[in-house]
This record gives structure tokens, C-alpha cells and sequence, in this order.
């Protein structure tokens, strides 16, 4: 297949295009094509259509990672780029491929469990209503957006939780303090986790694709969500190391204002209800495992 990746040398992006590589035509939109290490880079910078427009037009399959981080203090130009990079960018790739409209395709746009807002100990899966907050109402234009897409390709929308690897994302933050012995739990603790690991998440992308009765929402997260108190412990012992020092809440909010009331402080007890439902199975669903796993990875 010729598949398109906007994202591809990101955190998720870089091992997907690895993956899928070796049996596909891959092309990865980047702004730096010279980074790509998978695939082929192509010069990316939407709005303006170039060759880039071109390969979206021909793919079979257009996955679209791209968007500024959120994991740094979220200002007032930041959170605007925030959002146009995700909806500038997905716009920029449903234009294109209206440029060959009968073509079967498939469209898989990256989303985040932010959706939800936080939520304390409710349940929560594909079929939950939108929470309130910047980050749940930045996740629904995003979704929005990439709906727009529907006429013309099989939409997947997939809702990231907290993605495990040592090499990047919030796992990586949390290791240096853990293996000096002063890692503990965030507030108090009891908040909800939906993790998942990175090799699990290239596999429901991989999945998505290969499955053409996959449409819609999925949330890319584990079974088995945990409080953030369960998951510094289970840091702790794979680490081999104490997680008792807790991060008061205050202290998170000195530093990271508004950005630690949307991504470090929310309780999301999200399911992966819809992806076990149709078939997915998880390789890592538990979280001592897949730290275990993923430690192996440094």
C-alpha cells in the first residue's frame, strides 16, 4: 500500500513508519524530510500544496499525527498554536485528497483521551460525552475537523491515553527523578491513568488499517487504567527503586499553570471498549508487564 504519514518522525510517528515499512510505500511529511529514518521524506508545510498534496492524493492510507506538544507551559500563543497545527494540518490533508475524491482510502487522524475532561472514578468509553476544559473542547475541533473527511475515505479517529516508552512522551520525564529515588505520586495519587504501551499503540494503528469494517472512535489505551499512586509504585519496583516522595498539586501548578489541571492532574479512567469489542487484543495490558517491557527498551 501507499501510505502517507503527516507526524512521521514523532514520538509515535517515527516507530509506525519503522513498522510499516517493510511492507508498504511509505512517505513521511515533515518539515525536516532530512530526519526521516523510515520511509521516504517529503517536504511538508501546509497550507501550501506541493509535492506533499500530490502523495496525499495517491495514498491508500493518510495518517495524520501532527500538533504541537502540549507537555509544556501552555500560554496564550501556545495554546493557539496548539490548535491550529491540528486543525491546519488536518484540513490541509482532507483538501488534498478531495483533489482524487473517488479513490478508496482510508483516513486515521491521531485525537487524545483530553476528550473526556477529568472525570473522577466514572468509567469511560468511546461512546462517553465530551468533558469540559481547553483540552477536551481542543480535542473536539480536532475531531470535528477530521470528520470532514467522511465522504471521502474510511475515517478512524484514535484516542491516545498516556503512551509508554522511555525514549519519549511522559514516561520519559518521570525516569530521571525515579531512578534517583525521589519519585512519588502526583497530589494525592487517586486520580485515574489510562496508559498504554507504544508497541501497542503502532498495533491498533496497524490494525485500523488492515481492518476495513474499523470506523469511527476508538481510545487507544490498556484495559486495566490505574490511580496514579498504582502507577508510581509500579514504576518504583521495576525500577527497582522507592516511589513514596509525593508532587503536591500546588507546586505543579506554580510551575506548569493551566497545563497541569489538563494533562497532569485529571482522573481519566478511560476503556478501550470498542477496539476489544471488534477483535484488537492488547499485548501489553498490564502495567507492571509493559513497564517491565518498556524499561527493557533504554
Amino acid at each position: 500500500m501507499r501510505i502517507a504519514i503527516a507526524g512521521g518522525t514523532g514520538f509515535i510517528g517515527e516507530p509506525l513508519a519503522k513498522s510499516l515499512v517493510s511492507d508498504n510505500d511509505v512517505a513521511v511529511l515533515t518539515r525536516n524530510p532530512s530526519r526521516v529514518r523510515a520511509g521516504r521524506g517529503i517536504a511538508w508545510e501546509p497550507p501550501e500544496q506541493d509535492v506533499w498534496a500530490d502523495v496525499v492524493a495517491a495514498a491508500d492510507v493518510v495518517i495524520n499525527l501532527a500538533g504541537e506538544n502540549i507537555g509544556q507551559r501552555w500560554t496564550k500563543q501556545r495554546k493557539a498554536r496548539m490548535v491550529s497545527s491540528r486543525i491546519d494540518s488536518t484540513n490541509a490533508l482532507i483538501e488534498a485528497m478531495k483533489s482524487a475524491p473517488q479513490r478508496k482510502r482510508t483516513f486515521i487522524s491521531a485525537s487524545a483521551v483530553g476528550y473526556y475532561g477529568s472525570r473522577g472514578d466514572e468509567v469511560l468509553d468511546e461512546a462517553s460525552p465530551r468533558g469540559d476544559g481547553f483540552l477536551a473542547e481542543l480535542v473536539d475541533k480536532w475531531e470535528a475537523a477530521a470528520r470532514q473527511a467522511e465522504p471521502i475515505a474510511r475515517l478512524v479517529i484514535v484516542r491516545f491515553g498516556v503512551v509508554l516508552d522511555p525514549h519519549g512522551g511522559a514516561l520519559a520525564k518521570m525516569l530521571p527523578p525515579f531512578r534517583l529515588g525521589v519519585g512519588g505520586p502526583i497530589g494525592n495519587g487517586r486520580q485515574w491513568m489510562s496508559w498504554v504501551d507504544r508497541n501497542d499503540v503502532v498495533r491498533i494503528i496497524e490494525w485500523a488499517i488492515a481492518n476495513d469494517d474499523v470506523r469511527g472512535v476508538y481510545n487507544a489505551v490498556a484495559p486495566e487504567p490505574v490511580r496514579n499512586r498504582d502507577f508510581t509504585r509500579a514504576l518504583g519496583r521495576a525500577l527497582h527503586r522507592p516511589a513514596f516522595l509525593p508532587v503536591p498539586a500546588f507546586a505543579l501548578k506554580v510551575v506548569f499553570g493551566e497545563m497541569a489541571n489538563g494533562t497532569v492532574l485529571p482522573s481519566q479512567r478511560v476503556v478501550p471498549a470498542r477496539a476489544m469489542a471488534e477483535g484488537f487484543a492488547f499485548e501489553r495490558p498490564r502495567l507492571d508487564e509493559a513497564l517491565v517491557h518498556s524499561l527493557t527498551r533504554t
